[in-house]
């Protein structure tokens, strides 16, 4: 990342921490993580039974569930879906980054249109990745946005939020239209109401799954036994993400549209989806559960990234993907391999702690990179990461 965008996360990172330091500590919050880390435990810890029994109950509800070993088999059964389609409409979703989804379909000529407002200006600019879960162009100041908009729509457009708003959403509203198909991630799924619960503030998600069919990608880390839980989670990640208590919109999924309003005659394809699939994405997450989970522990609220002093430094080189900072890196051990995790910023941890003090569910990030350090100086990867941190920074300037 460029210093200019460095010191437009910080900002925007500044403004979030001000924001959540409201209510972080309050009893409500604090009686909402314990009551979370009690559910990712349960869930980590019991995975395999849950993935069995959400996929029964699923499958009861009338939901298609393709289960997806690797990345390929994920790719394969989206677009053994879309491939008669010409563009799709695109919600915000970590795991479909992981896997490369909106390249992958795009090679295929199938256009995607991202809702999320982030992740549209993101899409925009062919020269930004994400820099935040929630977020995504937390790098970008005003007039860089202004730009990219200006110069993707071929119009001026004013450095000015409710102009450059009311461009993009007049864009994508229109290509919705042209959509039938709509895809999207899932913060947390109940397996025993075989339930997907999403959250979002702009409303994109709700046109999104109305779409003739919703298509949800989600890693098989994110079932929890029941729907309670799943809001409880939910809950919890708008707190950490954004400092709200809840978001504008929470979106239950659990079957295609239906009604019975008829002599309670079941009739199905109303006004949402007709069909519905779940691809549950597996990509190391149960070789991740075999080495303790603790990883997948994590509710994806980012708040480790924005305390973290690297990251703050070098910005989105440090993680892998959208599983950003050290979290991520130690993600991209079980999906991928030793060296990726080298790549992805192994020894550019400090070691700090300060992501497992920030984290609502206590992930221990800063143990798991020094087990993974340890690992790769017996295979050989090990290498100075002092020297790194200093090459770093001196290749991209302080911030600060």
């Amino acid at each position: 990342m460029k210093q200019s965008e460095i010191r437009a996360m910080n900002r925007s990172f500044g403004i979030l921490d001000e924001r959540k330091s409201k209510i972080l500590h309050s009893k409500r919050t604090e009686e909402l993580k314990e009551r979370v880390n009690q559910i990712r435990k349960y869930a980590i810890d019991n995975i395999d039974e849950l993935v069995k029994k959400g996929t029964v109950k699923l499958e009861e509800n009338g939901v298609e569930v393709v289960m997806a070993d690797k990345p390929e088999d994920a790719l394969d059964a989206v677009y053994s879906i879309v491939k008669d389609q010409t563009i799709v409409a695109k919600s915000k979703s970590n795991t479909a980054g992981e896997i490369g989804l909106t390249e992958f379909l795009e090679s295929k000529g199938v256009e995607v249109i991202e809702t999320d407002l982030g992740d549209r200006i993101v899409q925009l600019d062919p020269d930004s990745r994400p820099s935040h879960p929630i977020g995504p162009a937390s790098h970008l100041r005003m007039n860089d946005i202004a730009g990219i908009i200006s110069k993707y729509y071929g119009v001026e457009v004013d450095p000015e939020p409710r102009t450059i708003l009311n461009t993009v959403k007049e864009d994508v509203v229109s290509s919705i239209s042209k959509c039938s198909v709509g895809i999207t991630g899932a913060n947390s799924v109940s397996a025993l109401d075989g339930s997907i619960v999403t959250v979002h503030n702009e409303g994109n998600i709700s046109l999104v799954s109305m779409l003739d069919t919703h298509i949800v990608i989600v890693g098989i880390d994110k079932f929890v036994e029941t729907i309670e839980d799943a809001i409880s989670v939910v809950k919890l990640e708008t707190v950490y993400a954004t400092g709200k208590t809840v978001p504008a919109y929470m979106n239950i999924v659990s079957s295609p549209s239906k009604t019975a309003d008829i002599e309670q005659i079941l009739l199905k394809n109303m006004y949402g989806a007709r069909r519905v699939v779940v691809v549950l994405l597996d990509n190391g997450r149960r070789k991740a559960i075999q080495d303790g989970g603790e990883c997948l522990l994590c509710i994806g609220c980012g708040s480790c990234i924005v305390s973290c002093p690297i990251y703050n430094v070098v910005g989105n080189d440090f993680g892998y993907r959208r599983h950003l900072g050290g979290r991520g890196v130690v993600l991209s051990s079980f999906i991928d391999d030793e060296k990726t995790c080298k790549d992805s910023g192994l020894y550019l941890c400090t070691m700090c702690g300060q992501c497992t003090y920030e984290c609502p569910v206590g992930v221990k990030t800063s143990e798991l990179i020094r087990k993974l350090r340890n690992d790769a100086v017996i295979m050989g990867l090990a290498c100075d990461e002092h020297k790194i941190i200093k090459d770093n920074i001196k290749k991209k300037g302080s911030p600060f």
